[in-house]
């Protein structure tokens, strides 16, 4: 039964993560209802053209200053900030956490996430993210916010960014008709462990209305190395509440976990990959985060 019951795991695994600056609002109120007629993925498979104009910089020329956290002490920036979140939320609702934005929509939330970051009021978001957080808006596919994907990349490398992008792309693609619930994160007390929930309904076969339901929980330790970074090490992964009998509630009393950890160690000579997400932004209610690819996370109070 461990057998079948791990296996299980694997797969859904697989399935579900495998002050005071000058500030310009737009409004919203144009934007369309959610509609999502190809996967986000998909739409990002694109080529660049080759340049006519070949530059004479190299390329290590041009690269910005690494970013820092910045800590807005303005009272009044207040009022800007709640207007700010105000219409991130709504952006984050009419397009599905993300999934079915347009590109000009997209654009107007990195508008929104880069003032917020500018007007963070929280010294040290790295210790001061804790507790439980939804996912409200993703940049990227939103399985990447969690730490079994997170680590994948980690693993991966930047020379093989290529890779793992095409791989993310192809699993997001092939899970199209995947339907996803909450997306949880919880960020312990002592800021040393973060565990991520992601409800996922599966369905068995094209023309059944029968699907398996299930929470995939992948737990990681932290650790917090700069007032806004995280390193983070996965540990491993789980399935509870699923709708499937008998199985659900032997998942639940059994607690069985797949040491994803222990595995990066077999493999890659005794390390685990260390993922790094930095926090720009978090305030009593909302929380934005970055991966190792600029991709950016926001995070509502569960």
């Amino acid at each position: 039964m461990q057998q079948i019951s791990s296996s299980l795991i694997f797969g859904l695994g697989i399935v579900t993560q495998w002050g005071g600056a000058t500030l310009a609002f737009t409004p919203v109120s144009h934007f369309r209802a959610a509609s999502c007629p190809t996967p986000r993925g998909e739409s990002r498979l694109s080529s660049m053209p080759d340049d006519p104009y070949p530059s004479d910089y190299d390329a290590d020329d041009l690269e910005s200053p690494e970013k820092t956290v910045s800590v807005d002490m303005v009272e009044d920036d207040a009022a800007i900030r709640d207007e700010l979140k105000r219409e991130l939320v709504l952006l984050a609702s009419v397009t599905n956490r993300g999934m079915c934005a347009s590109t000009e929509e997209e654009n107007l939330v990195v508008d929104l996430v880069t003032q917020l970051e500018a007007l963070n009021p929280t010294a040290d978001p790295a210790l001061n993210s804790q507790g439980d957080w939804e996912l409200c808006y993703s940049s990227t596919q939103s399985f990447r916010s969690s730490p079994f994907f997170l680590a994948i990349r980690a693993f991966l490398g930047e020379e093989n960014k290529a890779v793992a992008d095409n791989a993310f792309t192809i699993h997001d693609i092939a899970t199209t008709a995947s339907r996803v619930g909450k997306v949880r994160q919880i960020v312990g007390e002592d800021n040393r462990e973060l565990v991520s929930e992601y409800e996922l309904s599966v369905g068995l076969m094209p023309g059944v209305p029968v699907r398996v339901k299930g929470t995939v929980v992948t737990s990681a330790d932290l650790t917090a190395i700069a007032p806004e970074t995280w390193e983070m090490e996965v540990r491993g992964t789980k399935v509870k509440g699923s709708n499937v009998p008998f199985l659900d509630q032997y998942l639940d009393d059994s607690d069985i976990e797949i040491p994803v950890g222990e595995a990066y160690k077999a493999i890659s000579g005794g390390s685990v990959p260390n993922a790094v997400l930095k926090t720009f932004y978090v305030d009593e209610g909302m929380r934005i985060t970055r991966d190792i690819d600029d991709n950016f996370f926001v995070f509502t109070r569960a």
